[in-house]
């Protein structure tokens, strides 16, 4: 009969870390493999938009930027996609509908991210490129995607070459104008009762408290996922606060154009911030319950309630450590 020997552990550990070994090298390939399918152009690519030329306006509503988004695409070979949506049509289901079959491959979105994120690709330049024919052969096309930041990181890997502005403002200003445009009689309203939509059913009337603490939950959020997209992009990448291209458009806007590495002649920079200057938009489209409502930080001083305060700092306390603690602006009043 034979003699079964046990093995011992010190026999097993060569074998172990020849596996893991293996295991390591199949992933690694696995990944290089990935990033060079995103980096490579793909069938009918070559003919449409330079993935590069893109520049994704990543934040959330509320924080400037369609003042900033105008005066980028009002430069010289720019052109502005205004909310496309394309980053909520993936990131909505992604993230949120379907978080648990994100490891089932079986779903449309789950499994190897090298299954689809190539389509994803294909889908956004295809999409580009019939809606902007004109810069086909040069130009850049500026991409405001507030909403569309629920799938910002999903884009940014599958575009690795595209640019990225991550947009901030304060998220007690955000909450704030975010309140006053929910409101009846809003400009918010009135826009949907031109596309013929009914008001939705909002708290910011009935139940303010609950509305403050629900869009201060979905800056947190949205912001959140623009910082992950921020820090997994390699490309070129700026982070803007709102309160520093309000205080200083010029210097913001030459900051912007030198550190996406994008030329831009000094007068066209100084053309586009004097025409979309907050002091020429006329008085009758400024104020409470109109789109352009405050202009200035701070603002939420005397929108919000003491208990509200506490409600979005207690929220976003991350966000107003990540963004504003170092130099201690702005102060809380609570």
């Amino acid at each position: 009969m034979p003699v079964i020997r046990s093995r011992r552990a010190s026999d097993l550990v060569p074998s172990v870390k020849r596996r893991v070994s293996r295991t390591r090298r199949r992933i690694s390939r696995r990944l290089h493999n990935l990033k060079n399918s995103l980096r490579r152009p793909v069938a009918g690519e070559t003919s449409g938009i330079n993935p590069e030329n893109l520049i994704w306006i990543f934040g959330s509503a509320r924080t400037g930027s369609t003042w900033l988004g105008a005066m980028m695409a009002d430069l010289k070979d720019h052109a502005w996609w205004h909310e496309p949506m394309v980053g909520y049509l993936f990131g909505h289901l992604y993230y949120e509908r379907a978080r648990a079959r994100r490891d089932n491959e079986h779903f449309v979105l789950g499994g190897d991210k090298s299954l689809w994120l190539g389509p994803v690709r294909r889908f956004v330049l295809d999409s580009a490129s019939a809606r902007f024919p004109e810069l086909i052969d040069g130009g850049y096309l500026v991409i405001k995607e507030p909403h569309g930041t629920l799938g910002a990181p999903l884009l940014m890997e599958a575009l690795p070459e595209s640019r990225m502005l991550l947009l901030v403002r304060d998220p007690r200003d955000v909450v704030s104008s975010k309140m006053d445009a929910a409101r009846a009689g809003s400009w918010a309203e009135e826009a949907q009762r031109r596309r013929g939509q009914e008001k939705k059913n909002t708290s910011a009337d009935k139940r303010p408290d609950a509305f403050v603490r629900s869009q201060a939950r979905r800056y947190l959020q949205l912001i959140d996922l623009a910082q992950q997209a921020y820090d997994a992009h390699e490309g070129r990448k700026i982070l803007v606060r709102y309160e520093d291209l309000r205080a200083d458009p010029m210097e913001t806007m030459r900051r912007i154009y030198t550190t996406l590495e994008i030329p831009a002649e000094e007068r066209e920079l100084a053309r586009v911030v004097e025409k979309h200057a907050w002091e020429n938009i006329p008085d009758k489209k400024k104020g409470s319950g109109k789109f352009y409502r405050r202009g200035s930080p701070g603002g939420w001083a005397e929108d919000l309630s003491p208990e509200q305060v506490k409600s979005v700092e207690s929220i976003t306390a991350p966000l107003l450590d990540r963004y504003y603690a170092e130099d201690g602006y702005p102060a809380s009043r609570a």
